[in-house]
């Protein structure tokens, strides 16, 4: 689950049909991702990276083979490189140094150094690298479709690991044109799983103090807290 956590990812389209679909190109290096691609995810990080902070509420659909689909909700709240995310069993905290692992149901926390980006596939889906892991040269991507779902117009764009190991085939992103914001984002397991982050109401630029992002025992009084730093 923690490295469910780590992921943020999803979708929730269904592509049409009667769509046109651009030409399937076969990339095998960074830097022959679309142009179309990179111009999409640029504009979007930008609009991103201009607001102070970040609080969505989210769904995460996680659908593993042969079992019930799993829906949880959440709230995601994002500060320059610190993050918390909460759900009802589990949350996840950083101060851009340590990151806090809150296993609700454990009644356990886990505390760890915040992943290096170079070195941890996951980090790249992390909070503060949600908007811009396209850049991390792991990764060649590719405009895909465009068009109208539940009165959206929406763009979609795919990206494949470079890595021939990496435990996922490809990863989806579904943008929202008019408004320039991410709905959606799906990780395509190896194993047939998929996990499907999915952004509802979006709320920029609210003041958080430091203490938000940090975890504090006291609030936890009965949990074992284990320090894997």
């Amino acid at each position: 689950m923690r490295k469910l956590l780590l992921l943020f990812l999803g979708l929730s389209l269904t592509l049409i049909t009667q769509a046109q679909v651009r030409e399937n190109t076969q990339y095998t290096k960074a830097g022959d991702s679309d142009p179309a691609a990179t111009a999409i995810l640029e504009k979007l990080r930008k609009k991103y990276d201009a607001f102070n902070s970040v609080e969505a509420d989210f769904t995460l659909d996680i659908q593993l083979p042969e079992q019930p689909k799993e829906v949880q909700k959440g709230t995601l709240v994002r500060q320059g490189d610190k993050y918390k995310l909460d759900l009802a069993t589990q949350s996840v905290m950083s101060d851009g140094k340590a990151l806090w692992l809150i296993l609700h149901n454990n009644k356990e926390v886990q505390i760890n150094n915040v992943p290096d980006p170079e070195e941890a596939e996951g980090s790249l889906l992390t909070p503060q690298a949600l908007f811009n892991f396209y850049e991390s040269g792991k990764y060649v991507y590719q405009f895909v479709n465009e068009f109208v779902e539940n009165g959206k117009l929406v763009q979609i764009i795919e990206f494949k690991p470079l890595d021939k190991y990496s435990e996922y085939s490809k990863l989806r992103v579904v943008v929202d044109k008019k408004k320039n914001e991410m709905v959606s984002v799906t990780a395509f397991s190896k194993d047939g799983s998929r996990y499907i982050f999915t952004i509802g109401e979006f709320r920029p630029n609210k003041s958080y103090a430091a203490s938000f992002f940090t975890f504090d025992k006291s609030k936890y009084p009965d949990y074992y807290v284990e320090d894997l730093r």
